[in-house]
């Protein structure tokens, strides 16, 4: 610890704080329900409903293939991530004289440089286990879907308690999965310690920033949102909906 300067320890307290603040603004403050993520979710419980009346369910079946196999591209990510920081590590001494030839403004000594390296690992480990979760919640989704009865093999209430089941299922599977880009996405943020605490603390704003953006005021938000949904109405027995002319049919 004593590699670290002053400006090193507040620059590193104002990325957690910013990671750590971003995480309870989105998942648990009251301002968590006008976000891109919230509306998201609207819409994974929505889509377990209308599959529930459906006769035919690939369509279903390929989406959340797709959701599965995204998830688990990024968690192999993670683990290369994780080997590049091995790498680092390995080479440390060379890369410390190689930047001090060149004014590279980067940690002029070997231990600052393993905290900065280690500390990226451990982000880029959190990730991962976040995404492998992730993968694993969207797996028995897809199998708590496919146990989703059609209709007439089972009362409307079962099957509307089973569609409920994997709808849940599935907004569990992808708050783990947001909460694992966050961590990828922090991660940009981080590599500006390596220029320096006050880089460190910019490129942590920058992200913070784009992040925010996303979530409360960006083109994809609106587009998902639409007024609450006033098209979207209830589901009938094939499962496309019709306008109710209710604000938000899924509630």
């Amino acid at each position: 610890m004593h590699a670290l300067s002053n400006m090193d320890l507040a620059a590193a307290a104002w990325f957690l704080f910013a990671w750590l603040g971003f995480n309870l603004l989105i998942d648990v403050s009251p301002l968590r329900k006008k976000t891109l993520s919230s509306a998201m979710e609207t819409y994974r419980r929505g889509w377990m409903r209308a599959m529930s009346l459906r006769e035919v369910r690939i369509m279903d079946t390929s989406i959340m293939s797709g959701l599965q196999q995204g998830t688990a591209f990024f968690a192999s990510t993670s683990l290369l991530a994780i080997g590049g920081g091995f790498a680092l590590l390995d080479a440390t001494e060379r890369i410390v004289q190689v930047a001090g030839d060149l004014s590279i403004p980067v940690a002029d000594s070997r231990a600052l440089w393993e905290i900065k390296v280690l500390a990226l690992m451990l982000i880029f480990a959190y990730g991962f286990f976040k995404f492998g979760w992730a993968y694993r919640l969207f797996n028995y989704a897809s199998i708590v879907m496919g146990a989703v009865p059609q209709q007439g093999q089972a009362s409307d209430e079962v099957i509307a308690k089973m569609a409920a089941q994997a709808g849940e299922l599935g907004v569990l599977a992808g708050r783990h999965f947001n909460r694992g880009q966050r961590a990828l996405f922090f991660s940009i943020g981080f590599l500006g310690w390596f220029a320096g605490p006050y880089v460190f603390a910019a490129t942590t704003l920058a992200v913070l920033l784009v992040l925010l953006r996303r979530q409360f005021v960006s083109k994809a938000r609106a587009a998902v949102l639409l007024g609450q949904y006033p098209n979207l109405g209830s589901a009938d027995k094939s499962g496309e909906y019709t306008d109710t002319g209710s604000s938000n049919p899924f509630t």
